[in-house]
């Protein structure tokens, strides 16, 4: 039986699940019926698709890998099951970060406003660059894909910890552990630092519009407007990237040096806030999405109304 701190945990990131999974699922549900209506979808709305279904993949994962650890923890033994676990894991994880900084990507090039020609040129083919980020990754995925086998070493490793109150096995040296544990942080932070260098660059952009515009008071100011969006995007992707990349960064560091079981349930409930929260916040940044969301709350608190109606 889970004791109640692990009983805690499983209903936390159940519900972190079932709040991603409305989220996520709600912006494919509307740019899949969008699609079946105009035939076609802008890049930001398949770049958005592509998100939601990562963090679908990846919540999925992570609520097994929860019910695993807590409920049946003897199963961290079976390396063709672990492994099988990891690579989705790894695969959705990759695929979830990539997609986000993609979209910050287009959200700058797509608002900010530079003169040089670089720029330019790039902007003019941002479904190229997007793309390029996007296959630039899949090499990048290669390069996670070794450490599989490592993780497998973790895994089975903290089972052994936690139900034998053994050590750190021998058969995978720490030396070599850590080789691989620094790339696997290095390839998660390059998709950060490209996200904080288009906001900073977006920065740069809302701060020179607006001093243009203050020289210049009567010309309309949207792209203010539009430069403060895209920042609270931005911003707010990186904050809530910032805990998932932290969460990433700590696993392989705690189960080297803490080696806890409930440290790992701290890292695991802590992976689920960036797939969960950002979709909302990805859903009230983009006006299609708000103003279905805001129909869709309107239709269901009409048909509440009436469902009480009839009751009484």
């Amino acid at each position: 039986m889970p004791s109640g701190i692990e009983s805690t945990f499983l209903v936390a990131t159940t519900g972190g699940f079932v709040i991603g999974m409305l989220g996520n699922g709600f912006i494919v549900l509307v740019n899949c019926i969008d699609l079946v209506k105009k035939q076609k979808l802008s890049s930001a709305d398949c770049i958005l698709t592509g998100l939601a279904i990562s963090r679908i993949s990846q919540l999925w994962v992570i609520l097994c890998d929860s019910f695993l650890l807590v409920l049946w923890p003897h199963l961290y033994a079976i390396d063709k099951l672990i492994k099988v676990v990891n690579i989705f894991w790894i695969l959705s994880n990759h695929l979830a970060t990539w997609f986000a900084t993609c979209l910050s990507v287009f959200y700058f090039f797509k608002v900010a406003s530079f003169s040089h020609p670089c720029f330019t040129w790039l902007r003019w083919r941002i479904r190229g660059v997007v793309l390029v980020l996007l296959l630039g990754s899949w090499s990048l995925l290669s390069l996670n894909s070794e450490s599989i086998y490592v993780f497998n070493h973790i895994s089975n490793n903290s089972y052994k910890i936690y139900a034998r109150n053994s050590t750190w096995s021998s058969d995978v040296s720490e030396t070599h552990y850590l080789h691989q544990l620094i790339v696997f942080n290095i390839i998660n932070l390059i998709p950060f630092l490209l996200a904080l260098t288009s906001l900073l660059l977006l920065f740069l952009s809302l701060m020179r519009h607006i001093r243009n515009w203050q020289l210049n008071p009567s010309s309309k100011d949207l792209s203010t407007e539009a430069h403060k969006r895209a920042m609270k995007m931005v911003m707010s992707f990186l904050f809530l990237f910032v805990i998932h990349v932290s969460s990433i960064l700590l696993t392989g560091w705690v189960f080297l040096k803490l080696q806890g079981h409930l440290a790992k349930l701290v890292v695991v409930l802590t992976s689920t806030v960036f797939p969960s929260s950002h979709s909302f916040v990805l859903i009230l940044g983009n006006s299609k999405l708000r103003q279905n969301a805001v129909g869709l709350l309107w239709y269901l608190k009409c048909h509440l109304k009436r469902v009480k109606s009839v009751a009484s």
